[in-house]
């Protein structure tokens, strides 16, 4: 009996010591899990409808301060959901082509925070960095839990050397995210905001390419006539319902370079279906293809984007352009 009872003895105190090893097995992973950005609720959490999808609720310039005093420049409302922030790199002459680039044409670094039902927030952005200080750039996202989604180009045979990063989060604080961006942007050449400057007039026959392309353009501060179409379905990221025209907008940039004439700078979101025919027409309508990649990885549908360029008279080109609209699910973007 004795015997037995030593047995015994061992095995009960040994339980707490198992409890202990096995806690001490487990800390790394917790740790590590401690670590990890912070994720927006899963399916069927606190804000998601009965398909397991959370949507973007409405804010205000006033919901964002936090946001904009980390970043250190003001933004802009757009569709009431999205706080849009642009940071264009008026720091850098660029060439493309023998074409001086404006940079509302192909050089706007922006990034946009979208409040959930869930409390959640999602940034996603495109900046623009130079060879020299993308590396730099990207460590520090790294340091901050802000991945990046796609590195490509908008430009061919560009001096000096660009790079465009697209950029993307999803936590509950989003003051620490603007933080990281802050401390990557300080990374880079990225001058202070200017004040909004008044519209300047376009030397382009603009009623033309509106109706070329079927859409109301407008101008940028930069004197840049802009086109913009968002794709008709719903656009998800995980569970999140992305607002439209986040990360899935077709983009025609035209800047005027006399007589009518103008340099496009082009952007079109397709699925994979709509790859080919796109591609076809851009060369049928004269473009230079630049770049095709995805802005998002866990888009749904998957999305596609090819960046061009073309240099011709503007209504033109809009009308030989058209074919590409055409061939993708868009529609002209809401002002």
């Amino acid at each position: 009996m004795a015997g037995d009872r030593q047995q015994e003895i061992p095995s009960e105190a040994g339980a707490p010591r198992r409890r202990v090893l096995a806690a001490a097995a487990l800390a790394p992973m917790l740790l590590g899990a401690a670590a990890a950005p912070a994720r927006a609720l899963p399916f069927g959490a606190a804000g998601a409808d009965s398909s397991g999808l959370v949507k973007p609720v409405h804010t205000d310039l006033s919901d964002w301060r936090g946001v904009a005093r980390a970043l250190g420049r003001t933004g802009d409302m757009k569709r009431k959901v999205m706080y849009h922030t642009g940071l264009p790199r008026r720091d850098l002459l660029v060439v493309s082509r023998g074409v001086v680039v404006k940079p509302a044409l192909a050089l706007g670094s922006h990034v946009s925070f979208v409040r959930y039902a869930d409390g959640s927030t999602l940034l996603m952005g495109d900046v623009v960095v130079t060879e020299e200080e993308l590396q730099d750039f990207i460590d520090v996202l790294h340091e901050h839990r802000i991945e990046q989604t796609a590195i490509h180009k908008h430009l061919l045979s560009q001096t000096p050397d660009i790079w465009w990063v697209h950029v993307h989060a999803h936590s509950h604080h989003p003051v620490a995210l603007a933080r990281g961006l802050r401390a990557a942007f300080d990374r880079t050449g990225t001058p202070p905001a200017l004040p909004s400057m008044p519209e300047q007039p376009v030397d382009l026959d603009t009623r033309g390419i509106d109706a070329a392309l079927g859409v109301k353009g407008s101008v940028d501060d930069d004197g840049i006539y802009k086109c913009i179409f968002v794709r008709r379905e719903t656009i998800t990221d995980g569970h999140l319902v992305l607002p439209p025209g986040l990360g899935s907008t077709s983009a025609f940039n035209f800047q005027a370079l006399g007589g009518g004439r103008a340099a496009v700078s082009g952007d079109c979101a397709m699925i994979a279906k709509e790859v080919k025919d796109v591609l076809v027409a851009l060369r049928g309508a004269g473009a230079a293809l630049v770049e095709l990649h995805n802005h998002g990885l866990t888009d749904k549908p998957h999305l596609f984007f090819t960046h061009f360029w073309a240099v011709g008279d503007g209504v033109r080109l809009a009308r030989a352009l058209r074919p590409a609209v055409d061939a993708t699910n868009v529609v002209p973007a809401a002002g």
